[in-house]
């Protein structure tokens, strides 16, 4: 019996199978700063612990690739511990699950190392045990440092070297970073550096010309044993000075977070400035200061520029001439900068650089003004005059420097030259093309600086 053969079927009439192609999720990566946590802890028992100080640090996104993300991690998690004893730190580090996404996965050990470097300990047990096995890490490096000042914490200052009796006290000691000891402390500092001052990178441990000066409280526990706790530090470099002399530039300056608005920033930069006289240095100048350090460093120069009587006969005749009013209503409102010897005077006496005595100065008037408020418009003006002249030109149109484009094979991009022009036109520097925009520009800035010259007078009447 044959079987019944079945209907072949028709191979065009037949609906195609289509192929399913799958598309693995793409990795858009997480950033640095949204997954990485820091807290400064002083105790084995504030690891972990809900009280422990986080700090904010600049931007975690810098030190990570060139986006600043990780990638190929779910769920991450990363806690960072870093001790305010030995300077170590430990990372833990929590995720879900890691798969490639199209960009890889993120080497998190070689990414922190960039940060921590050495300082970064594998094992939380191991980091642990530094608490007590390095409690004198600070006591130890400073010991062959040079006390530069000494105050208890009555707030009053002691200059001799020996150490008080009181339970709580503060000093600086000054070291010289060529030195191991100095060269090992800042390389445990780096770490904080770079976190937490913008733009800052490590100086070099091997250049004599670098001081550290370091500010430390020190503590004695009910056995008697003294603690040394480093509260902040500035690096400081020497410059030779023509003929036979030489210039201190501040370049870093670093409160710990925990320990910062309570004025030892300021104390800091006081034992700086004593320094400078004592040793007859040309004068002392500050690296970029930024807007919060600039506040602190005017505050502590102002208290020394009241006080310093070959300047005040400038000073007084200066608010005379404002007190004398209808300033605002002239045209052309000079600028009322000090004369040139009280800029030497100060300079030569108090160590304060021609740039930030002008700084100074318009505090200074300020503070002459009394009541302030009847001649407010008047000292406005001119600080107005001064800004233009800063932004446009002296003057807000006379000579002044101009940057011109040169050809070369080198790099076409950043061939410049600058010189000095004769030419009151050429010598402009424009902040907006459009002019409605470029006073609203100039009026900010009046307004900005308006605004800390108040800010400082109210810091140093509350002194």
């Amino acid at each position: 019996m044959g079987q019944k053969q079945q209907p072949t079927a028709d191979p065009i009439s037949e609906p195609k199978k289509r192929r399913r192609v799958g598309f693995s999720n793409i990795d858009d990566g997480i950033e640095a700063n949204q997954c990485i946590l820091i807290y400064l802890v002083s105790s084995k028992e504030e690891v972990g612990a809900s009280h422990s100080f986080r700090i904010s640090p600049v931007d975690l996104n810098s030190f990570f690739d060139e986006d600043g993300k990780i990638y190929g991690y779910n769920g991450l998690k990363i806690t960072i511990w870093v001790s305010s004893i030995s300077f170590h730190a430990f990372a833990d580090i929590k995720f879900q699950s890691t798969s490639d996404g199209g960009k890889g996965i993120t080497d998190l050990k070689s990414s922190l190392q960039r940060i921590f470097a050495d300082t970064l300990v594998d094992n939380k047990d191991d980091f642990l045990q530094t608490f007590s096995t390095e409690s004198h890490f600070v006591r130890s490096i400073i010991s062959d440092g040079e006390i530069l000042q000494h105050k208890t914490s009555n707030g009053h200052a002691d200059s001799n070297s020996h150490l008080g009796t009181a339970a709580s006290d503060v000093e600086v000691v000054r070291m010289v970073i060529g030195n191991t000891a100095a060269g090992h402390l800042y390389s445990r500092l780096v770490p904080l550096v770079l976190l937490l001052i913008d733009g800052s990178n490590p100086i070099d441990v091997e250049d004599p010309g670098w001081e550290l000066y370091v500010l430390v409280q020190k503590k004695s526990d009910e056995q008697g044993d003294g603690q040394h706790k480093l509260l902040g530090f500035t690096a400081v470099y020497r410059f030779y000075h023509y003929p036979a002399s030489t210039r201190l530039r501040l370049s870093q300056i670093l409160v710990l977070p925990p320990y910062q608005h309570k004025g030892y920033g300021g104390h800091l930069v006081e034992v700086l400035s004593n320094v400078a006289i004592l040793e007859d240095v040309y004068d002392l100048t500050v690296e970029e200061p930024l807007d919060y350090f600039q506040h602190v460093r005017t505050s502590v120069d102002i208290k020394r520029l009241l006080h310093f009587a070959p300047i005040q006969d400038a000073v007084n005749s200066t608010v005379s001439y404002l007190k004398q009013g209808k300033l605002s209503k002239k045209t052309h409102v000079p600028c009322f900068n000090p004369p040139a010897s009280a800029v030497e005077d100060v300079r030569k006496t108090l160590k304060i650089n021609r740039k930030q005595f002008l700084q100074c100065w318009e505090v200074l008037i300020y503070l002459g003004l009394d009541p302030v408020d009847k001649y407010m418009e008047d000292f406005v003006a001119i600080i107005s005059s001064r800004v233009k002249a800063d932004v446009l030109g002296k003057d807000s149109g006379s000579s002044g420097k101009q940057v011109v484009e040169v050809p070369s094979d080198y790099n076409p991009e950043m061939s410049f030259a600058m010189f000095r022009s004769q030419d009151s036109e050429a010598a402009r520097v424009w902040i907006d093309e459009n002019q409605t925009n470029q006073e609203e520009q100039l009026q900010q800035l009046v307004d900005e600086r308006v605004k800390e010259i108040k800010l400082i007078a109210q810091k140093v009447h509350h002194v």
